[in-house]
């Protein structure tokens, strides 16, 4: 009796933005066509997406709610906000191809037991795939009353949320518009600007 009571508030999804975030995504794009507000990131987006992977994400406070992202001229994209109040990110790699060209611009860091880590984490998401893992989560919960994440992290009134006490990520893939961060620490970082053949993405 106390193994399933516990197992309630432990929940593994395998994939779990393959089937949550389209549904999330469709929230966001209702949002475009009747929100005031519910900007994403605090500040004007390029129109450009980029990519992140990492061995393992493990965070505290996780929230996640549709917002928008908008471009200087206007132009808005639905996302999935992702805030996690407190992470450290194992083998973190991140990556941005160069518009026309052969080039891609990448960063590493937080190699083997010396994690990336992020405080009042903040991320615009288009994609994520990865092996999930939530302790304590509610699903469908109004996005204006998420309080487990990041200060000022939560959605409008009546649009759909999710918050848990923590998250675990094992191969993380995610496609992202913005990230930003109270304070991100990049252990061991390595910026290269990567041409032609070595012009490769994190994945």
């Amino acid at each position: 009796m106390q193994e399933e009571s516990a197992n309630r508030g432990h929940v593994r999804w395998s994939r779990f933005a393959a089937l949550l975030l389209p549904a999330i995504a469709l929230a966001g794009a209702i949002l475009v066509g009747i929100a005031n507000g519910a900007l994403a990131a605090s500040f004007a987006v390029s129109g450009q997406t980029f990519k992140v992977s990492a061995a393992k994400l493990q965070g505290e406070g996780f929230v996640q709610y549709p917002g928008v992202a908008e471009e200087v001229d206007g132009t808005r994209h639905p996302v999935a906000v992702t805030g996690i109040r407190e992470a450290q990110l194992f083998d973190l790699c991140q990556s941005v191809k160069i518009p026309g060209a052969p080039v891609v611009l990448k960063i590493t860091a937080g190699q083997g037991d010396r994690p990336a880590t992020a405080e009042d984490l903040l991320i615009d998401l288009v994609s994520l795939q990865g092996d999930t893992e939530f302790t304590n989560i509610n699903i469908g919960q109004d996005a204006s009353t998420l309080d487990r994440g990041p200060d000022g992290a939560r959605g409008a009134p009546g649009a759909f949320g999710q918050q848990a006490d923590a998250v675990t990520i094992t191969n993380l893939r995610q496609v992202a518009r913005a990230i930003q961060a109270g304070r991100f620490n990049l252990t061991g970082l390595s910026l290269n600007v990567n041409v032609g053949a070595d012009a490769k993405e994190c994945f």
